[in-house]
């Protein structure tokens, strides 16, 4: 019968994924006319604990590039972007949120720019899309089988027998030097 013994070990005890698409509005200091271009820039973001679920807070600016005046001036919105989404991440059997353990969030994919729309006045809506990753680390036990028994010791043996030893010496010419260096 095998003996068994467990080993506490830091592992990845849930993980999960979310897309998020998100409507934000603006307002800029001129009446837009057209936009010309939206970068998002600057994502930053960390995980924490919040009960049973997993909290991920961040921020990214955005930048539109307008025109206004009839086309004629250019102008860009600065503006930052504060999240906090939650995650409900599915945990392995026997996990304990209540423990210590580890958030680790991963950007899957950055924030990017799906439309801008310019509304009433100098209100510009626009739409940003991300998908986040949680994976969550905390303590585990694995339980392993062990034998008692050592494995036996391989014998090393060399390669070169008694024979292979005989021939070389026969072999040998002990002349060899001295023939060669009357040749020369």
């Amino acid at each position: 019968m095998a003996a068994y013994k467990e080993i506490v070990t830091k592992a990845v005890v849930g993980k999960g994924k979310k897309h998020f698409k998100n409507t934000y509005t603006a307002n800029a200091e001129n009446t837009p006319t057209t936009i010309l271009g939206c970068w998002v820039i600057n994502h930053k973001f960390g995980g924490y604990k919040a009960n049973d679920k997993i909290g991920v807070k961040g921020s990214f600016d955005i930048n539109i590039w307008y025109s206004y005046d009839g086309d004629t001036k250019t102008a860009v919105i600065n503006q930052k972007i504060d999240y906090d989404d939650l995650f409900s991440v599915k945990l392995r059997e026997n996990t304990d949120l209540s423990g210590d353990t580890d958030i680790i969030v991963r950007s899957l994919k950055q924030p990017t720019c799906l439309d801008v729309n310019i509304k009433d006045g100098n209100t510009v809506s626009f739409s940003i899309e991300k998908e986040l990753g949680v994976e969550i680390v905390g303590e585990t036990k694995v339980k392993i089988a062990i034998e008692e028994d050592e494995e036996p010791w391989e014998e090393i043996v060399d390669e070169v027998d008694e024979e292979t030893l005989n021939e070389i010496d026969e072999n040998v010419n002990e002349d060899y030097i001295k023939s060669t260096d009357q040749e020369g």
